[in-house]
């Protein structure tokens, strides 16, 4: 693939640093993000270049998760190491999200790039950052930590063919008739140059915004969903690909939670237009898998440089197209929507490999901390990945849970609106918030279960079985079910035991996140679920646990709608609860 000549990546910005550390001990990090990528339409089998360059020379992690799934919200959840309901940025705009509200709750004093500059670390990022960094944000202030940058900015962030860039300190400007993803990919390699130039390790992000679907910014105040626009050069090709026809896709009987199962069977119309939509994110992936082979090639002529870095490629979110009968977008509990793409190559990472450990992007920060020799902080509501063979031997038991959130209405994307979600069928471009999606889920994956459990601000559950329904069709605890086992369990008793591990993780910091087993158990013999199993168990869960509840379905995280913050930790006399203060630190 031919090296991309658009825009040059800006000049080296001189970083304090707080001590003086032997660079060449460090490794590099160049990290790929897609924006709504799936995992679970297959899109990355059509990309050749993440087959070759990270399945082959990598290895997979299959489950992998984002823990909120919707852009800003899951971007912050990845460069400061924190949940959701820590960062309190719940949404990709004011009041509850935006990169003015990363702003004002302080993160731009304590996120990835300020921590690697600390530790000695050249930093640099082309892309985009996250929702709301705008012409009237960029500078207020610009995001701190980078040495050098080349933004796409709001409010051309996802045109394809006009976007918006800000490098370093300059003013925005536009970039018309230049493919979006080719101007990313060229700055890419520019910044290479310059961490060539530089002394020291260094950390390149790189974020695209293909497969996003191309939007616009309407008159009226709107935003208009589009396809997605690929290059050119791409848009002719798997002209006859469609949407897989898995089994929850446009299904016969309706499927899911909340207001999902509430939605009618998309008609022939819609299907051929999802189909559409779908090929078209294809095709714009092909010219990040150009992206790719452009940051190879470089890597491929500095080979001393290659043998010391690790690449990451993965996305912010999933996405579903037709599953359950819904239209294209994300933010909900499916697979589809929290199950991402994420794949590492470096030293030590073995070739080939597939694992499927419970990993989440809050792990991520911990994981370059792991790799790069920087003490983690006791805050990080994730921990490191072993990514490496030394680490999986270093790492006595990895979490078995994926706690996952989601305050406020979903998101329907596309020119159709739903049948059956209470809105009038569209007929032109829409960027329609749905009803109110707001839910709490855990997902525990190990080699005993594969659950998927979910809380709706309803305060309705679902409960699957992922091993026997990887597709979600069969909530366990919809009314009507009579199900009254559960992996060998009488199913009250089990979802006892569930309920009480999301409880201790809805509001959960740091190790708590990490280990909620040892906050409902302090004595320290309770690990696992299997462990909680136990029937001496049984009445403290059934009786004497605290449950979840919602009172009121919010917009964002407000946690005085949310019922019980803490467990009741078991045979505590004193009556203490797990993690004392929690609610005068989030009111």
């Amino acid at each position: 693939m031919p090296l991309f000549d658009g825009l040059s990546a800006g000049h080296i910005v001189p970083v304090g640093r707080k001590w003086s550390l032997d660079a060449p001990s460090k490794p590099n990090f160049i990290f790929i993000m897609t924006d709504d990528q799936d995992l679970h339409m297959n899109s990355i089998q059509y990309q050749p270049a993440v087959q070759s360059h990270f399945a082959e020379e990598g290895t997979f992690f299959s489950k992998h998760y984002c823990t909120i799934s919707i852009c800003c919200p899951s971007r912050v959840s990845l460069l400061t190491g924190k949940a959701a309901h820590n960062a309190n940025v719940t949404d990709v705009s004011l009041p509850y999200g935006g990169y003015p509200k990363f702003v004002s709750e302080g993160w731009n004093e304590k996120y990835l790039p300020v921590w690697l500059q600390e530790a000695g670390y050249n930093t640099f990022y082309t892309g985009k950052l996250m929702n709301g960094h705008s012409v009237e944000t960029y500078n207020k202030p610009f995001p701190k930590g980078w040495n050098g940058t080349n933004f796409l900015i709001d409010p051309n962030t996802y045109i394809y063919y006009n976007s918006s860039t800000q490098r370093d300190r300059e003013t925005p400007t536009q970039n018309p008739g230049v493919y979006s993803t080719d101007v990313i990919a060229s700055s890419a390699v520019g910044f290479l140059d310059d961490a060539l130039k530089a002394d020291g390790p260094f950390f390149l992000g790189v974020a695209p915004i293909a497969p996003h679907a191309e939007t616009k910014h309407l008159e009226n105040g709107g935003v208009a969903f589009y396809d997605p626009i690929p290059a050119d050069r791409h848009k002719h090709l798997f002209p006859d690909i469609k949407v897989p026809r898995t089994p929850n896709f446009n299904p016969d009987v309706p499927s899911g939670g909340g207001f999902i199962k509430t939605l009618e069977r998309l008609n022939e119309t819609v299907v051929e237009y999802n189909d559409g939509f779908y090929r078209a994110r294809l095709q714009a992936l092909q010219a990040v898998d150009d992206l790719i082979e452009s940051t190879m090639q470089w890597l491929y002529d500095h080979p001393d440089i290659l043998d010391n870095t690790y690449l990451i490629y993965t996305t912010d979110n999933g996405y579903h197209i037709g599953q359950h009968r819904l239209p294209p977008g994300k933010t909900c509990n499916l697979e589809e929507d929290v199950n991402i793409p994420f794949f590492i190559r470096g030293p030590g990472v073995e070739k080939g490999k597939i694992v499927s450990d419970a990993t989440t992007h809050t792990d991520i920060v911990p994981t370059l901390f792991e790799l790069a020799g920087i003490p983690l902080h006791d805050d990080f509501d994730g921990e490191p990945i072993p990514v490496t063979d030394k680490m999986q031997r270093d790492v006595p038991r990895r979490s078995e849970h994926i706690n996952v959130e989601f305050w406020g209405p979903g998101l329907f994307e596309g020119i159709y609106s739903p049948s059956g979600s209470g809105l009038a069928p569209g007929d032109g471009l829409i960027n329609v918030m749905g009803p109110n999606n707001t839910y709490k889920q855990v997902r525990i994956v190990n080699d005993d279960y594969d659950v998927s459990y979910t809380v709706w601000c309803s305060n309705e559950h679902e409960l699957y079985d992922m091993k026997l329904d990887p597709f979600q069709m069969n909530n366990l605890l919809a009314d009507g079910s009579n199900v009254q086992t559960f992996y060998g369990h009488n199913m009250n008793r089990f979802v006892s035991r569930v309920d009480a591990l999301l409880l201790t993780l809805k509001a959960c910091v740091g190790q708590v996140c990490t280990r909620p087993w040892e906050t409902l158990h302090p004595e320290g013999n309770v690990l696992h679920l299997k462990d909680a199993m136990d029937p001496k168990y049984d009445d403290f869960y059934m009786k004497q646990q605290k449950k979840v509840t919602f009172s009121e379905c919010a917009n964002g995280y407000l946690p005085w709608l949310e019922g019980a913050l803490d467990p009741v930790p078991y045979n505590d006399k004193d009556g203490r609860v797990a993690r004392a203060g929690r609610w005068e630190d989030m009111t």
